[in-house]
């Protein structure tokens, strides 16, 4: 047996721990590059009208989410998490194409109402899903889709190999009927561009099928891209157990029923029915190279707790457009991470496909940035410049580092939102070369924006709610 003097076994031993220690630094760009050679699924849960703290993760106190608490530790949880508008269906256009839904007419409804049900998003239009399936995954969406109307604006035109769901901004969740009071004849759920009946509570349904469409695809060893956009929990007010009630709601926007309690019961339906989908991402192996994201569409309505933001759906205040995100991807994320990296919904087309190993369509730039780096924690977080605009009540924003600028109903402020996240303090004269820095910013900005035609649909639930007066 060879004999090994003690200097040469000290020098051993240092060199294995610099060994040790090279490997933990460059751990996570090599799990990184090894998953994005390999194809990552990935499962988009999209909730609808679900405010900042309404995960008991991110602060809700009367209920639990024990699903998206256990993915918020699973992987990264941001704190800046922003929606692209403070309405639906304009957020779901800048999701969908990775750009300022400004840029494209039906992005300009907030939203998609009744009276304007002839807009959609362009057929053959170069989007998330269109890009992942030409680079052969298989893509489905299961639940809202409220971006236009089957057969001529439905998902199946836009690059989604399937859906099951509903087209119109609402339904009732066990009758299905749509929720467009000017076209009562719409149907409620859809399977591909048909209308279908079903029976069932409709969170139920939607996350029955995205386990479907996940074991489906196992079976057909491809990739897949599954949008799981829940319409819970948006109105009408009916949970699991409200079926008989149901039967009797008439306006399904509701204003004269629900409660905490049964909002409660909502979200912890969607909390089951995603951890259902979960379930079957680990039962078939599927979870270690699954990319699963879930965040809201804009912040949080009546029973909402947006805290510690004010303000909320249609409005840019912090509590209509900042959201809840969590992201897990355990061949590339570390788990129980943090982040206060801001984004917005339409930095998801460039990160999922750069995670795919593709890129958005040269001839269409997106708008978003490709945040995989940060999310990884290869980068650290860096300073974004973002715009919005909401057409009702002349509403403009500007998120520039920490500083914000708002323009509502014919007042301008500047807030910092690192020490005033509850935007009371405006420092609008005390910072004047920063405030009219970005005021001229967004003029310059919006300049290179689609104007809002005199016929557009812009939402407000100003004289609906006490404090919407």
């Amino acid at each position: 047996m060879a004999t090994v003097k003690s200097g040469e076994l000290f020098s051993r031993r240092r060199f294995l721990r610099w060994a040790a220690a090279t490997t933990s630094i460059g751990l996570q760009s090599t799990r990184l590059q090894a998953a994005e050679m390999s194809a990552p699924n990935i499962l988009f849960i999209l909730a609808d009208d679900l405010g900042y703290a309404d995960l008991s993760c991110y602060g809700r106190r009367d209920y639990r989410t024990p699903v998206l608490d256990r993915l918020a530790g699973q992987g990264v949880m941001l704190t800046q998490g922003y929606a692209n508008s403070a309405v639906c269906s304009a957020t779901r256009v800048a999701l969908i194409t990775g750009r300022y839904q400004y840029r494209l007419r039906v992005g300009l409804e907030e939203p998609i109402a009744g009276s304007t049900a002839g807009f959609g998003l362009p057929p053959g239009l170069s989007t998330l899903p269109s890009l992942l399936r030409a680079r052969g995954y298989r893509t489905a969406l299961v639940g809202k889709w409220h971006i236009g109307t089957p057969p001529e604006h439905g998902p199946l035109e836009s690059g989604y190999d399937s859906f099951f769901g509903i087209a119109a901004g609402g339904a009732d969740y066990f009758t299905h009927r749509a929720a467009d009071r000017d076209r009562p004849d719409q149907p409620g759920l859809y399977e591909g561009d048909g209308p279908v009946t079903r029976d069932g509570y409709l969170t139920d349904l939607f996350a029955d099928r995205a386990v479907r469409e996940i074991r489906d695809a196992a079976a057909d060893l491809r990739p897949f891209f599954v949008s799981l956009h829940f319409n819970a929990p948006h109105w009408p007010w009916e949970g699991p157990d409200d079926g008989a009630a149901a039967a009797t709601t008439g306006d399904l926007q509701d204003f004269d029923g629900g409660s905490l309690a049964t909002y409660a019961a909502m979200v912890r339906a969607m909390d089951a029915g995603i951890g259902r989908v979960l379930a079957e991402l680990d039962r078939l192996g599927l979870a270690e190279n699954t990319i699963v994201v879930f965040t809201s569409d804009n912040g949080g309505e009546r029973f909402s707790d947006n805290w510690p933001f004010t303000g909320g759906k249609t409005e840019l205040l912090e509590g209509g457009i900042r959201v809840p995100l969590i992201v897990r991807w355990p061949a590339a994320i570390s788990a129980g991470r943090r982040s206060d990296q801001v984004t917005i919904s339409m930095d998801f087309l460039p990160t999922l496909l750069a995670a795919a190993g593709a890129a958005p369509d040269p001839r269409i730039p997106s708008d978003g940035e490709n945040l995989l780096p940060v999310l990884a924690g290869r980068a650290p977080p860096y300073q974004r410049t973002l715009y919005w605009r909401f057409k009702n009540a002349d509403q403009a924003a500007v998120r520039d580092g920490d500083w914000k600028y708002l323009k509502l109903g014919g007042h301008e402020y500047l807030f910092d939102l690192a020490a005033d996240p509850r935007e009371r303090a405006d420092l609008k004269n005390q910072q004047t070369a920063t405030f009219e820095r970005l005021r001229q910013n967004f003029t310059a900005w919006n300049a290179t924006m689609l104007p809002y035609p005199a016929d557009s649909f812009s939402g407000s639930l100003t004289g609906r709610l006490a404090d919407h007066y």
